[in-house]
């Protein structure tokens, strides 16, 4: 029997099939994790839930921060988005919606000695208290009428653990943890501005840490699997493996076999078009703006005739692939690292 993990699905339902195809994944025998973000951008979410749903016991799902809010927009909290509204529209959607609501925030396998989560463990945690604020959450989640508790839970403070802080304080600080988390400050406070790649943003806060860097993490002994992080990619350093590359920005889908002694990575293609890249006039240092935020980079033009493939290796390497819709964007070639450039307005 093999154990595969799997990082974000956003709804990309074919390069899953494709994944588990390679993988020749037999539910019968095999079982599958998915480190959360079930839905979302991608064009199949429906199909992505009902599939994670009729695996039963062959697959295990913990919740991502998109998930959750699936399920806030499900009891009216806000809108829901107009990718989910085939979910809405489907005659099994409660039944999705209530399958989704009980999935766990944190899976722990003693066995494996192995621990999925959406996005990480925040520095200040040991397992214990993982253990025990990811169960709070849960037990207000499956409750008979969540709404209320759903609309509370938004927001990004408080950004530092208090064990004796209001309970809808460590409510929040826990949703916040494990399905959005990706930078800490030196005293461990959740820093959410930053979605960048470590490599860029050590240049321009460099005061940050990526959480399962920080100097001052508990101690936890498990493997630590987790998805959540595009930009940052696939990144396996001690007992940390990142599985979210991208693939509904047309990288790639990870799974890593983890039951035996070496782990094996299995990537699928997204399903994004081959188009050409087109180069950009701009050089020199120029102000980049990438999800609202400025920065100061020098580039030179992408060499003439690079594809797709070349930008998709390039971001595979440098792990550095940005959160934005390709088809908007003209393409910059950084230090050997790719990002997109908004159009001139």
């Amino acid at each position: 029997m093999a154990t595969y993990v799997i990082g974000d699905l956003q709804g990309c339902f074919t390069p899953l099939l494709r994944l588990l195809d390679k993988l020749k994944f037999d539910p019968a025998f095999d079982r599958v994790w998915f480190a959360g973000d079930l839905v979302s951008r991608g064009p199949q979410s429906l199909q992505t839930l009902r599939f994670a749903k009729t695996l039963g016991r062959a697959s295990v799902s913990v919740l991502g921060n998109h998930d959750i809010s699936l399920i806030a927009a499900a009891y009216g909290v806000f809108p829901i988005h107009k990718s989910l509204a085939a979910l809405q529209d489907a005659p099994d959607f409660a039944e999705l919606l209530e399958w989704l609501r009980h999935r766990p925030l944190l899976h722990l396998d003693t066995k494996l000695n192995t621990i999925m989560v959406h996005a990480g463990i925040p520095p200040a945690w040991d397992l214990k208290t993982a253990q025990q604020c990811a169960r709070d959450v849960e037990k207000c989640l499956q409750s008979k009428n969540p709404q209320h508790w759903l609309a509370s839970i938004y927001g990004d403070k408080p950004c530092i653990w208090t064990p004796k802080s209001p309970a809808l304080d460590r409510q929040r600080f826990t949703v916040n943890a494990l399905t959005r988390m990706r930078y800490c400050t030196p005293d461990k406070r959740l820093e959410f501005k930053q979605k960048l790649s470590p490599q860029v943003v050590k240049e321009t806060h460099p005061a940050l840490y990526p959480w399962f860097l920080h100097p001052k993490r508990q101690k936890i002994v498990q493997t630590i699997y987790f998805g959540h992080w595009s930009t940052l990619g696939y990144y396996e350093s001690d007992n940390v493996v990142a599985l979210d590359t991208g693939c509904v920005w047309g990288g790639r889908m990870t799974a890593v076999r983890i039951d035996q002694e070496k782990k094996t990575k299995y990537q699928s293609m997204g399903d994004e078009k081959k188009e050409e890249v087109q180069p950009t006039a701009y050089v020199g240092t120029v102000k980049v703006n990438i999800r609202d935020k400025d920065h100061y980079v020098h580039i030179s033009p992408p060499p003439m005739g690079a594809t797709l493939d070349d930008l998709e290796k390039a971001l595979e390497n440098n792990r550095a692939m940005i959160d934005a819709s390709q088809a908007q964007m003209k393409q910059a070639f950084i230090d050997q690292v790719y990002l997109f450039k908004p159009p001139m307005q």
